[in-house]
């Protein structure tokens, strides 16, 4: 009987040993993320998606909001159907939780970093060593490592998670709560990736040093390096 406990805990440890060896990459932030990545901080501080929880407040967007048939009056910061597709990482490990301070250390009361590439809790630290490497030894790391370890590429359907995250969309995805601001309320909400990623919506684009390679390569990379801006000694 003894021995038998002891190969049940045994193994129960094992059980919690995996468990936390797999556990989701959680979400660190924006302040996080902008240590490093200062310029693409500043220049995403002045964006639509920056500010997008301010427009769940009362008395904000009233015209936009009473075409969607929602009152405009209303506080909507504390509403779940709403505050999903206004931050970062909602519902998720180490995202933004209802009632949290969204200004606050990991400001996640915004659509940040994460909310386009992934939470960064796991391969934050990937983007450090491989530009180590690359100082060292001239080597590029494999940008697969980054998709393991929970960074996403595939900005597309990001984007398309919440912008055609309504009934009707032409998007497979699409899920309840939906969106009432749909291209039926007004045109404008007609959302197109190709076009969209194109403005002035995202954060300014700065020349990479080749850190990382291979695939997945976004197909806008290359077009957006062309035009890149150099990045301050």
């Amino acid at each position: 009987m003894k021995r038998f406990l002891q190969q049940l805990l045994g193994a129960a440890a094992l059980v919690c040993l995996a468990q936390a060896t797999t556990a989701a990459p959680s979400y660190v932030g924006v302040k996080v993320c902008t240590k490093c990545h200062d310029l693409y901080g500043e220049s995403w501080a002045g964006t639509v998606h920056a500010k997008a929880f301010d427009s769940l407040k009362a008395n904000t967007k009233a015209e936009e909001k009473t075409k969607a048939k929602l009152d405009p009056a209303k506080d909507y910061t504390k509403d779940k159907d709403c505050v999903g597709c206004h931050s970062t990482g909602f519902g998720k490990p180490g995202g933004y939780a209802l009632g949290k301070d969204p200004g606050g250390p990991e400001k996640l009361g915004t659509v940040g970093c994460e909310a386009c590439h992934g939470p960064g809790s796991d391969y934050r630290d990937e983007h450090g060593t491989a530009e180590k490497k690359l100082l060292r030894s001239q080597q590029s790391t494999p940008r697969k490592l980054l998709v393991s370890k929970g960074q996403n590429f595939d900005y597309e359907s990001a984007c398309a998670a919440c912008h055609l995250n309504y009934q009707g969309s032409p998007h497979k995805g699409a899920k309840a709560p939906y969106t009432p601001f749909t291209p039926a309320v007004n045109a404008k909400y007609k959302f197109e990736f190709d076009k969209a990623v194109r403005t002035k919506a995202l954060h300014e684009h700065y020349k990479l040093k080749d850190v990382f390679t291979g695939d997945p390569v976004p197909k806008v990379r290359a077009e957006f390096q062309k035009t890149a801006k150099e990045i301050p000694e």
